[in-house]
């Protein structure tokens, strides 16, 4: 594998660099769970697409600039290291957007593509519901067919909803065949969260801030025009989305780099404890292994390869890493590791990472059937 840039990825690394650190904000601003942060990170996300940055690989008709995959993952890295914000926008560009390219129609992403990369449209997950988390063939939530209206009138409950909270549209699964079994008779919807029917109910975290939420829907309309894919081929887009949230998109190396870095830098301040050298050592080892693996991967999928099943190593990897990075972080702060901190903070959200985009439970049933070809588990009726 060469790890050697092209010149015009240098150019392309040195003009991204150059960019944040000349507007990156100096203050951190509020959380994005909160209203005053959400607004400030919508403006954050408008500042990036008026320069080009917002979503570099996208094609420039829709406010990117067309750059090759290698160029995306080293604005990832730059991104991070310049200790930019959180993207708000990342379930729209980073998991949506993907889908709508490969199934969406040109009217679709002519509508839903400009406004979601410059961050004037913010995206909620409406995947799992009570009783169907990872397991989202079993899911009930429910679409009736309106062919009087044109459309569909979706019912039923999705829960631990991304963004939901302040977002504006969201995307997700829905029953359209009730007499099909488990992954057939599913559709995709993209629907407004302002519609009449839907209802937003925030969930508190254990920081008392609200990333995620409820969404009751009672009767709500959604024209064909809002119907990603064919009808009855919801699982199979599905599949795009969640191949895309557990490899590359969502989880760029570029996170855990920065991450380990600043542990590192931490460690030193603290004087180099000895007793915490083998848990900083093994955190930034395992983030630069992460960031060659990625460079794998960019590289058998600019060979036409795809993510496959290779996409739950990566989740149970960067899921597990988070976790280590900042529990170590927090322990060489030792008491004051407590109190509220940016350490902290990532410390509570890396937490919910095992769980979200499928339990790493599941991802180890897929590694283990899917790429090391064990028997699949046996399923006991109780």
């Amino acid at each position: 594998m060469n790890l050697d840039f092209a010149p015009e990825d240098l150019a392309f690394q040195a003009e991204a660099r150059a960019w944040l650190a000349a507007n990156v904000p100096a203050t951190p601003l509020p959380s994005m769970d909160t209203a005053e942060g959400f607004l400030a990170h919508q403006e954050w996300e408008a500042k990036l697409s008026g320069a080009g940055w917002s979503v570099v690989s996208w094609p420039k008709e829709y406010g990117g600039r067309e750059a090759s995959l290698v160029q995306w993952v080293i604005f990832e890295e730059e991104y991070y290291r310049a200790g930019a914000p959180g993207r708000v926008s990342q379930n729209g560009i980073f998991l949506l957007a993907p889908i709508l390219f490969e199934h969406g129609t040109k009217g679709q992403q002519d509508r839903f593509l400009p406004d979601m990369g410059a961050g004037r449209t913010i995206w909620a997950q409406a995947w799992s519901e009570p009783e169907a988390g990872s397991d989202l063939a079993s899911l009930k939530a429910s679409a009736t067919r309106d062919d009087e209206r044109g459309g569909w009138v979706l019912n039923g409950q999705k829960t631990w909803s991304s963004r939901a909270s302040y977002a504006h549209w969201g995307f997700g699964l829905f029953r359209s065949d009730p007499s099909a079994q488990r992954h057939r008779g599913l559709t995709y919807f993209m629907f407004p969260l302002d519609a009449p029917g839907v209802t937003v109910r925030p969930i508190a975290q254990l920081d008392g801030e609200a990333g995620f939420a409820e969404i009751f829907l009672d009767e709500v309309f959604v024209p064909d025009s809002d119907v990603l894919g064919d009808p009855g081929d919801g699982w199979r887009v599905a599949m795009s989305t969640t191949g895309n949230e557990r490899g590359l998109s969502l989880r760029s190396p570029g996170r855990f780099l920065a991450t380990a870095d600043r542990l590192l830098a931490q460690w030193q301040q603290s004087g180099s404890p000895a007793e915490h050298a083998a848990a900083v050592a093994d955190g930034w080892i395992k983030a630069r292994a992460y960031q060659l693996y990625t460079w794998g991967t960019v590289t058998r999928l600019a060979s036409g390869g795809d993510m496959g099943a290779a996409g739950s190593v990566n989740k149970v990897f960067w899921s597990e890493l988070d976790i280590a990075l900042h529990e170590c972080a927090i322990d060489l702060q030792g008491a004051a590791g407590e109190l509220e901190s940016r350490w902290q903070d990532g410390y509570l959200f890396s937490l919910s990472g095992p769980i979200y985009a499928g339990t790493n439970e599941i991802q180890r049933n897929i590694i283990a059937e899917r790429i090391l070809g064990l028997p699949r588990e046996v399923q006991v009726n109780r």
